[in-house]
């Protein structure tokens, strides 16, 4: 199984690898690329086409893990889905509604078609009893999966960013699945995390512009795979983690794009609107290089994965655990509602200008 899982890796990252400088040119011919301007800082033309590698080596490198495809069938047939509406909207830029329709679909056949659901809460209140859902279990689950794929598709604004993000996250499940000698499910998060670090070398570059982004394909079908897995993992009698580790392992995102949302809903505009106030996007104004702020948010969400961590193993109550993800939250949406009030003190020229990612 170990043998078959490693196989199945270095399979993934050699396939995203080939399908990245196979598509490039493929994704020029045809307008698949995303062009500098407005609130962009990329410098030059980039083909969209992340999401397409990575989900096509996702998908062929777990037959070769020994992870049987079956049980996972329906986790493939929604990330598909979002795959296919990802990249039409990167070619064609489909309205909201429907990649929302999509982000719902999906999220249907991941709750009523292979029964990944949030029954319960867990022990947000009695370290005896848990917090259950009851009829509100399918509402709750869809606003959450959509929630967790808008996260990871509102963090893609800065190269290298939504990738990691995302990675830590399927490391943080990797690392407490091994725990508990789960081993099929630490397979296809390694399969996961062999693509991912593929797109990786491609679009994070030390020296020089990103050769591919993921584009909404890449970020809707990493939100949508890290979901159901935030969501199997953290139900049932035998759960390898509560639900409030799960947030401390996507807290980073989550907590940037609800403050965003409530944010532009106190100014009385769109919570879909899109701008630039994000988390990112304010560090950079405050003087930070592109390299310096992604080195930064990692950082951060390492901090957020390793709390989660910690609570887990060391089997610390989930209403402290939730409520320092409350407070945590009420810091991040205090600092982003005063943020430009507070940018005249951070502002330091300790980077270059030149300290820029296309």
């Amino acid at each position: 199984m170990r043998q078959g899982i490693l196989i199945g890796a270095l399979l993934a990252f050699v396939l995203t690898s080939v399908l990245l400088w196979v598509l490039e040119p493929v994704a020029q011919h045809i307008g698949l690329v995303d062009h500098p301007g407005g609130r962009k800082i990329h410098r030059n033309p980039t083909p969209l086409v992340g999401g397409i590698a990575m989900f096509i080596a996702f998908t062929f490198a777990v037959p070769i893990a020994a992870v049987p495809l079956s049980d996972y069938r329906l986790l493939f047939a929604g990330s598909l889905l979002l795959v296919v509406v990802g990249t039409i909207d990167d070619l064609l830029e489909v309205s909201t509604r429907y990649r929302f329709a999509a982000q719902i679909a999906a999220s249907l056949l991941m709750t009523l078609g292979a029964g990944v659901m949030l029954d319960d809460l867990g022990h947000l209140i009695s370290p005896t009893e848990v917090f259950s859902l009851g009829v509100l279990a399918v509402p709750v689950t869809l606003f959450s999966t959509v929630g967790v794929i808008n996260a990871v598709n509102l963090t893609d604004g800065l190269d290298g960013l939504a990738a990691s993000l995302a990675l830590i996250g399927i490391a943080a499940l990797g690392i407490v699945a091994s725990s508990k000698g789960e081993m099929q499910l630490v397979g296809i998060l390694v399969l996961l995390g062999g693509a991912i670090l593929a797109f990786l070398t491609f679009n994070l570059r030390l020296n020089g512009s990103a050769l591919v982004f993921m584009g909404d394909a890449g970020s809707l079908f990493l939100g949508f795979v890290l979901a159901w897995f935030f969501i199997k993992l953290s139900q049932g009698e035998h759960r390898l983690l509560a639900p409030v580790t799960a947030l401390w392992f996507f807290a980073l995102p989550l907590i940037d794009t609800i403050s965003i949302m409530l944010r532009r809903m106190l100014l009385g505009r769109s919570p879909f609107l899109a701008d630039r106030e994000h988390f990112h996007h304010i560090l950079m104004a405050a003087g930070f290089g592109p390299k310096q702020t992604l080195l930064l948010m990692v950082l951060l969400a390492l901090i957020g994965a390793g709390v989660g961590l910690a609570g887990n193993f060391l089997g610390i109550e989930e209403r402290w655990m939730f409520l320092g993800f409350l407070g945590l939250f009420a810091l991040h949406f205090w600092t982003l509602m005063r943020a430009w009030r507070l940018k005249r003190f951070l502002a330091r020229p300790l980077f270059h200008p030149s300290d820029a990612m296309a």
